[in-house]
């Protein structure tokens, strides 16, 4: 049975869960299992898969539900799961998002289609639509720089109101318009905003967002739940060390090269090395290899010693 997240909003870190894989057509189940349980383990409060860190778009139809259906009965109800339902037809969409109630999910988050760029009615009557048909509770999802459609702020508030979306998640990298809308829903509390570039995630929480969808918590997720839980409480000392860390992995791992998909890369690198997964990635996406992947190989054990650091070490 599904959570009711109108009356639990979602709080803290929803990794969006890399999708691990053998190859273009098989999933890497045994390293699934494993990443699903270092995320639990870690303290994360729910799971975002077949998001853009998920390589939602280059994988089949058949991986997306077979990802669904392993994910779900991984977790087993210990925490919410949330599945991108994102894609060009709307009716493949609602289709995944059937596969996703059936197999146990929470929710669903959807972007606007990409390709064509969307007007503002078009968006409004898209969401609509979609929320209306939809099996599970939305999740909104701005990502502007993927989708050439910015989710505005007048449509964000207007959608907020139709009883089956219940949040945004915020990919756009945009301080000011995450910030306006943390104003525009201050006597909201109901209505989840999460942040996606982790970089932004201890100010986004400061200003008073719900917490994040932070891609380097697929390897240390304990660091990024510590470092919402200080933002959250006020811990500016402690906020300030761990932001350190996530700038350090996001300098370190997820800028090498002159790729559109450099974080993915340094990011799948980095769980390889970890021993979570091969480092593939979906085509027409390749993994890093030669010069990067060693510079990742050199600086991932200093990164991941510095996880366990205290301010009493």
């Amino acid at each position: 049975m599904q959570r009711d997240l109108l009356n639990q909003p979602l709080r803290g870190i929803i990794p969006p869960v890399a999708t691990l894989l053998q190859d273009d057509t098989r999933l890497d189940t045994e390293g699934m299992s494993k990443l699903l349980a270092h995320l639990m383990e870690g303290g994360v409060q729910g799971l975002f898969i077949l998001g853009t860190t998920g390589e939602c778009t280059n994988l089949s139809y058949d991986l997306r539900r077979e990802l669904i259906q392993l994910t779900c009965r991984e977790v087993n109800q210990r925490l919410p799961v949330l599945v991108g339902v994102t894609d060009t037809s709307f009716h493949e969409s609602l289709r995944l998002a059937g596969v996703a109630r059936d197999a146990g999910a929470d929710a669903v988050v959807a972007a606007p289609p990409y390709y064509f760029g969307l007007g503002e009615r078009e968006i409004l009557a898209y969401f609509r639509k979609l929320a209306d048909e939809l099996p599970l509770p939305l999740y909104l999802y701005n990502m502007p720089s993927h989708t050439k459609t910015m989710l505005s702020q007048a449509n964000v508030v207007e959608l907020s109101q139709h009883p089956n979306i219940l949040g945004l998640k915020d990919s756009s990298g945009n301080a000011p318009y995450f910030n306006a809308m943390v104003h525009a829903f201050r006597n909201r509390p109901d209505f989840t905003l999460l942040v996606g570039p982790e970089e932004m995630l201890a100010s986004a929480v400061l200003m008073g967002g719900h917490g994040g969808v932070s891609g380097g918590a697929n390897m240390f997720p304990k660091v990024y739940v510590d470092l919402y839980q200080a933002a959250a409480s006020g811990n500016l000392a402690e906020m300030a060390r761990l932001q350190d860390m996530v700038m350090e992995v996001s300098a370190e791992l997820y800028s090498l090269g002159s790729y559109g998909s450099s974080f993915l890369k340094g990011l799948k690198a980095g769980l390889h090395f970890l021993g979570l997964g091969n480092g593939f990635l979906a085509a027409p996406l390749t993994a890093f290899e030669g010069e990067q992947l060693r510079e990742i190989r050199e600086k991932l054990p200093q990164l991941a010693a510095y996880r366990y650091c205290t301010n009493d070490t």
